[in-house]
């Protein structure tokens, strides 16, 4: 059996967004940022006419995450050490690692997920992929999706979504 592997990783898929990684000891990263890549990599089993990838609909779904993400600080709000005091139309407020912010409520992006690391921004970026492309992934020789999101050149992670 033949696979093919199409991806999508382009220069324009980068945002540039803040963060503090958390450890398990309770202590945590100096909040600082990064200007992290994004891609997409599909693992099709059929390339025929009929089972065309469709490009623009990846790409479209990369450029909203980006958007999304764009000038953003990140915050884990499942993280144990995380606590939000106050949210309000114009601010939030909270503490990580006992230490308190607070920051505009424009800036700050609230995420599902217990900590700020590429592993977990990569799973997220594959939940966004697959919700975002839907149907067309259920498609019988449509093996699976993998997100990646880099820190630097040549460091970063990714998350797989097998079908």
């Amino acid at each position: 059996m033949r696979t093919y592997r199409l991806f999508v990783q382009r220069e324009q898929y980068k945002v540039s967004c803040a963060h503090m990684t958390v450890f398990p000891d309770g202590s945590k990263e100096r909040l600082h940022g990064h200007n992290y890549q994004l891609g997409c990599e599909l693992e099709v089993s059929d390339i025929s006419f009929q089972k065309i990838v469709p490009f623009a609909m990846v790409k479209q779904a990369l450029a909203e995450l980006c958007t999304a993400w764009k000038e953003k600080v990140f915050l884990a709000k499942h993280n144990p050490y995380f606590r939000l005091l106050q949210q309000d139309a114009t601010s939030v407020i909270f503490t990580l690692c006992d230490q308190h912010y607070e920051l505009p409520l424009a800036d700050v992006l609230l995420l599902d997920t217990d900590n700020i690391t590429v592993e977990t921004l990569a799973d997220l970026a594959a939940t966004h992929l697959s919700n975002r492309l839907g149907s067309w992934l259920k498609q019988p020789h449509v093996l699976r999706l993998e997100a990646m999101v880099s820190e630097t050149p040549g460091q970063g992670a990714s998350c797989t979504i097998t079908f």
